[in-house]
């Protein structure tokens, strides 16, 4: 009988022994029951769940030439993360479910794991993988879902902006865009497929930025400080901040009004670029803003248009959309 290979692939392995391996890089359970069972059994202190999904595919949402089995662990849970902040909540539980190729290297998943496990402890500790699946596909998908609790403080939702509000953000704008833009840029053969990423070729402000894409960090404890501090409305800049920011508006029936100027040196990726996954928040007029988060503009009475940028309607495209062709949306 021949020996099992040191790194096997998933196709080599019962589901099983794949799922002890993944369960011994997450670390200990915080729920009342973990994994193991059926189902997981968490607490929830006040009633009420704060409840989140997202989906990474490989093709539009990432690209394995690019993120390592660690980064798509961390980037999974970080997304997931950053919603339920959005609403004010504190992140409790993770559940995930893999498809997977049959030659995906078990290390590839081990490390996977250990970048969930690392993202959760970084980002939001408290929480972690509780429970999930595993089955085989074609195409590489990770799906999260992601559990809080509101700890018996109000939802801050999209739709309670008002106007004289002070419209602030807490975290980056517009690094993970220029990463995105590095990426495609440099790191692409003759024929447009992506290529290993070589950091020879980046300077120390341009690895920062590829980080931010591949790994992005969201100020998810400023999620609750916001919530505390009596924001009126908030939501995740995912899929960039003129694009969220027009839902936000439209929610509120109010019109927002951005200053370039507090954007930093690089306005029209702040504006536009994506997946950074700071928070976009609003503020009652003359309120402390919690530490982390500061004002980018105010809120308006509704007018014609959603949003302004230094007084005038932002009318170019910007931001990310799911149904629309990647390398289009990049550069």
């Amino acid at each position: 009988m021949t020996a099992p290979r040191e790194d096997p692939t998933v196709g080599e392995l019962t589901e099983g022994e794949i799922l002890r391996r993944i369960l011994a890089r997450l670390g200990p359970s915080r729920a009342l029951i973990g994994p193991g069972d059926d189902a997981a059994v968490l607490a929830s202190p006040d009633g009420r769940v704060v409840a989140t999904t997202d989906t990474l595919v490989h093709g539009p949402d990432f690209r394995l030439a690019w993120s390592s089995g660690f980064d798509l662990g961390w980037k999974s849970a970080a997304v997931n993360l950053a919603d339920v902040a959005a609403m004010g909540g504190r992140p409790t539980a993770l559940l995930v479910a893999l498809a997977m190729p049959n030659d995906t290297r078990v290390s590839f998943v081990e490390r996977l794991a250990d970048g969930l496990r690392d993202a959760c402890a970084a980002l939001a500790p408290g929480c972690a993988v509780e429970g999930g699946d595993l089955t085989v596909s074609d195409t590489l998908t990770i799906a999260v879902t992601a559990l809080g609790s509101l700890e018996g403080r109000p939802p801050v939702r999209r739709g309670g902006a008002r106007a004289g509000d002070v419209l602030a953000v807490a975290g980056d704008l517009g690094l993970a865009a220029r990463g995105l833009d590095l990426l495609f840029g440099r790191f692409r053969d003759d024929l447009g497929n992506p290529v290993a990423v070589d950091p020879l070729m980046l300077t120390a402000a341009e690895t920062a930025a590829v980080t931010a894409q591949l790994r992005p960090q969201p100020p998810v404890g400023l999620g609750v400080a916001a919530a505390e501090a009596g924001a009126t409305a908030m939501m995740d800049v995912s899929d960039g901040l003129l694009l969220d920011a027009s839902r936000l508006a439209a929610a509120s029936g109010v019109t927002l009004e951005i200053d370039t100027a507090v954007l930093g040196p690089d306005p029209a990726h702040a504006l536009t670029g994506g997946e950074d996954h700071a928070l976009l928040a609003c503020f009652p007029a003359g309120a402390a803003l919690p530490l982390g988060f500061h004002r980018i503009g105010t809120v308006t009475a509704a007018g014609r248009h959603p949003v302004l940028v230094d007084g005038q309607p932002h009318t170019s495209g910007g931001g990310w959309d799911p149904y629309r062709d990647w390398d289009a949306q990049v550069g």
